[in-house]
């Protein structure tokens, strides 16, 4: 198969995917590296394809149907895993966290977590990784965006990270 043919056929995946898809499934699926797909998903996105690397792998980002609503909260490490429990328990998908950097100005990373098993995933790459989270930037304080079905479950989401003692209310 010819890159050009490739690239054509990872935008298709990827457009027809609901899940995120990692850069080593496209690698085996294609029997390239995985640096081959780095490369080609790069040269898909200069040439306007709207792909976002999630730590789950690659998506093509879809309307959000239901509310889009942010959240300010500040914890520690030990807190992440509760408060991002609290926002999927709660039938929301936490689709990114937001810091704003004294430098660089607003830093976003795409998460599309929307399950505890989402969740647990996310946390073991993080246990695996020498990389810290963006709240480390900030003493803890950050945004999240979160898809919600509903008011009610913003609603929860809210009373849930308040009840953790995270939610920084104006």
């Amino acid at each position: 198969m010819q890159a050009e043919q490739r690239r054509q056929a990872i935008l298709e995946i990827l457009q027809r995917s609901l899940q995120p898809v990692s850069a080593g499934a496209l690698a085996g699926r294609f029997s390239v590296s995985r640096q081959i797909i780095v490369g080609d998903v790069a040269l898909l996105r200069a040439s306007g394809a709207e792909i976002t690397a999630t730590p789950r792998g690659y998506v093509i980002l879809r309307e959000t149907a239901g509310l889009v609503r942010q959240v300010a909260v500040q914890h520690d490490a030990a807190g992440m895993e509760a408060e991002l429990n609290a926002m999927v328990d709660n039938g929301c998908t936490v689709l990114d966290v937001i810091v704003e950097h004294p430098i660089y100005g607003q830093l976003t990373g795409p998460l599309q977590l929307s399950s505890r098993y989402d969740v647990q995933q996310f946390l073991s790459r993080c246990a695996q990784s020498d990389a810290r989270p963006l709240s480390d930037l900030t003493g803890g304080i950050h945004l999240h965006t979160l898809a919600c079905p509903d008011e009610a479950a913003c609603r929860r989401v809210l009373a849930a990270l308040r009840q953790l003692g995270i939610l920084v209310e104006a």
